[in-house]
């Protein structure tokens, strides 16, 4: 089923494009003991592991260390990191990584241990402080080869060439990209997933299906990124919600983690857009877990771009690819059938689809909204979007949930 323009060629539509380096996955159950293998194979002799204290004590971390010992090589560990890494996350990082004298480094955990390696790379083999980074294309001298382990389906990091690193001061958010920090390989072992307390599956499992979304539309959308936006929407909306009801549901987990590693592939090629500029202010300034606000603020998002033709046909076309709508439905009840979706999505994972519930009132709107709109994914949002249209995003998002959004 397409809702594409028939009397719009292929050839008309193809703008030019440049597809980043090409990355390595590693899929399926048990892969996780290769790691040292691969390592090996990518000429590493001593690696760094970073990671955060709940995989260490989920036993990920020593399973990793097997998997080093088993081919010789050595390493030292970096545990140290905290959600949402800042500045004082990757300079603790590279003080370890210099004095070891590592030559290789594994980012293992969810997207904070991933961008926490990504940062001290930079740091480590370009110097200087990571708001010189700030941006893309920075660096000016080759990186250490980088392997990259999630053991959540959610941020996608493993397979992007960005770290998103908040200044320590400031609390701004970052993103620092080149293509020389993208991880060489990035071992996908669905095994990795069961350990995730439930919350923490929703929270990164509607972070990815908002991936797909988003860079399905963006402004930088590629023939590319449209493969991997929409097999990654197939993947997740239909896993999720078994992974969900059945946490050891290792097949559904193994959906889930391929289909956030394609959304990361899909960001890599198209970026973001407005709901995730949106949330990111919403968790500077409430704390906010970083699925709850980009999940809440998705169904106002999609029905601000639904205004845009184009868009309105691609959100169309992704609620028929996840069979959420009837065999020849017009495009408009097609996208309400997307954001009914998503807030049913949002029920099951037991979030809370209104911010007046989460404690932010009207007063404040008009800072998050002036913070949203100089957010970087914001230029990247396919429809032009202002801190005035912010203001109307976050009203919206403040009426109760039994209000359906309008779009």
């Amino acid at each position: 089923m397409s809702f594409s323009d028939p009397n719009k060629s292929v050839a008309a539509s193809l703008a030019g494009f440049e597809s980043p380096a090409s990355l390595r996955l590693v899929f399926g159950n048990g892969t996780v003991d290769r790691a040292g293998q691969l390592i090996r194979e990518l000429g590493g002799t001593k690696a760094l592991l970073v990671t955060d204290l709940g995989i260490v004590a989920a036993g990920h971390a020593s399973r990793v260390a097997q998997a080093l010992e088993g081919e010789g090589i050595a390493f030292s560990l970096f545990d140290q990191v905290r959600e949402n890494p800042t500045t004082r996350d990757v300079n603790d990082c590279v003080a370890v990584a210099q004095r070891e004298q590592v030559d290789f480094l594994i980012g293992l955990g969810g997207g904070s241990s991933m961008d926490t390696a990504k940062g001290c790379n930079f740091i480590l083999t370009n110097g200087g402080a990571m708001k010189d980074y700030w941006g893309g294309g920075k660096a000016t001298q080759p990186m250490l080869p980088l392997i990259a382990i999630p053991t959540t389906a959610g941020t996608g990091s493993e397979c992007q060439s960005f770290a998103l690193i908040a200044d320590e001061a400031t609390h701004q958010k970052m993103a620092c990209g080149d293509v020389k920090v993208a991880a060489k390989v990035a071992i996908l072992d669905p095994e990795l997933t069961l350990s995730q307390p439930r919350r923490v599956t929703a929270c990164t499992g509607v972070d990815a299906i908002t991936h797909a979304i988003e860079s399905a539309v963006t402004k930088k959308r590629t023939p590319i990124s449209k493969i991997y936006s929409r097999e990654a929407f197939r993947l997740l909306v239909d896993a999720f919600p078994k992974v969900l009801a059945n946490e050891d549901d290792l097949e559904s987990r193994g959906a889930m983690l391929l289909g956030a590693a394609m959304a990361g592939v899909a960001i890599e090629n198209s970026m973001l857009g407005a709901a995730h500029s949106a949330a990111n202010p919403l968790t500077a300034h409430f704390d906010m877990i970083h699925g709850q606000a980009v999940g809440m603020m998705l169904p106002h998002v999609i029905a601000f771009n639904a205004a845009e033709p184009e868009v309105q046909a691609i959100y169309a076309e992704l609620a028929a690819i996840g069979n959420l709508t009837e065999p020849y439905s017009d495009k408009e009840t097609a996208v309400e059938s997307l954001v009914d979706c998503l807030q049913r999505i949002l029920n099951d994972a037991e979030m809370l689809l209104d911010l007046e519930t989460l404690d932010v009132n009207a007063s404040k709107i008009a800072t998050l909204a002036d913070e949203a709109a100089k957010q970087w994914t914001a230029g990247f949002n396919p429809r032009a979007i202002e801190a005035t249209d912010f203001e109307q995003l976050y009203f919206a998002a403040l009426q109760p949930a039994s209000q359906a959004v309008s779009v």
